[in-house]
């Protein structure tokens, strides 16, 4: 029995995309057990995963001896923990001085994308396939869901059974752009422009947003009142797996380069993703993912990810995405 243990701390749709690595550890290691140590408002991520054996929160005391080690967070949270824990092998990253180092060769080759921007511009693995690279394991495009139990997706189901037409298809817009990277989404105008073209072409709408944004999904929602236009949003459902029932109600979304991305790629819903200054090759598409890339992208990647920029999140037009919602519900169909 090989007892493995899993670092991964950072922010949730990391977390998300990091679980694709569960099934092929099972798969080398039929024989084991997987430990995940992770921030505890991100346990529920794991709820009904069958790939996992036990879901321990940082804060908590971590005495057991390890055979695999693989810490995948380049913080010193995560460093700490790695290099305090007891493990016969030790793979992916730790903090050394003040600077991301790898404990092995498979994971050299991520922590170098945060010395070399030139490398981050030309690089063209995703974050995934650098995880495995990272945890000596091949890649081959695995995927692990998000798993929904029978009454998570009975609160999806009614939702939309008592707010939607039947049969109509529903698109889902998570409105949110992080306060981290302020250009990662539309401006409002343009999310109205869109919903306006899309009621038009007989889309139903449902608007996603975090109740720290209530104003601005108030705003819209207001605006669009006055134009005769009904929209649906996910106010009062603001836990995590609330959050995956809906989206796993609508039939495709529109998302930033963020969390709402990765819930939606794996629930496997098709997927459109905008990218204005973040790195679209990262990004696994799963074969459900439609990237629309901003001409732009490359005046503020990587360097300057972190300005607003209104020219920027005006260069993807709605029209555009419209454009691709079609194309990708022809593709599904």
């Amino acid at each position: 029995m090989k007892k493995i243990c899993i670092i991964k701390l950072g922010a949730k749709g990391d977390v998300v995309r990091t679980l694709s690595i569960l099934p092929k550890i099972k798969k080398v290691f039929p024989e084991s057990e997987i430990t995940w140590i992770t921030k505890d408002n991100t346990k529920e991520l794991f709820y009904n995963n069958p790939h996992v054996d036990n879901v321990l929160s940082s804060d908590e005391n971590i005495n057991d001896d390890f055979d695999i080690l693989l810490s995948l967070d380049m913080d010193k949270e995560a460093s700490d923990m790695a290099l305090k824990i007891n493990a016969k092998e030790k793979k992916g990253f730790f903090i050394d001085g003040e600077y991301p180092a790898a404990f092995n060769i498979g994971a050299e080759y991520y922590v170098n994308t945060f010395f070399d921007d030139e490398l981050k511009k030309e690089n063209n693995k995703t974050v995934q396939e650098m995880y495995f690279m990272a945890s000596d394991l091949d890649y081959s495009n695995e995927h692990c869901p998000i798993f929904l139990s029978d009454e998570e997706k009975e609160i999806g189901e009614n939702f939309k059974i008592n707010n939607f037409v039947k049969d109509r298809k529903i698109v889902g817009i998570h409105i949110d752009s992080s306060s981290r990277w302020p250009s990662r989404f539309w401006t409002e105008d343009y999310v109205l422009d869109f919903v306006r073209l899309a009621k038009k072409a007989d889309f139903e709408i449902m608007l996603f947003g975090s109740p720290k944004k209530e104003g601005k999904m108030q705003k819209i929602i207001d605006v669009l009142y006055k134009d005769g236009i009904r929209v649906n949003t996910n106010n009062g459902y603001w836990n995590d797996r609330q959050f995956f029932s809906l989206v796993n109600m609508c039939d495709m979304m529109i998302t930033p380069d963020s969390f709402s991305m990765h819930v939606s790629l794996a629930l496997k819903k098709p997927t459109i993703t905008l990218f204005f200054c973040t790195s679209p090759y990262e990004i696994e598409s799963y074969g459900i993912l439609k990237k629309i890339v901003s001409s732009k992208l490359y005046d503020f990647f990587p360097q300057r990810m972190n300005e607003y920029s209104e020219e920027l999140v005006k260069s993807i037009s709605p029209e555009e995405v419209l454009k691709a919602v079609a194309e990708l519900e022809d593709t599904n169909k």
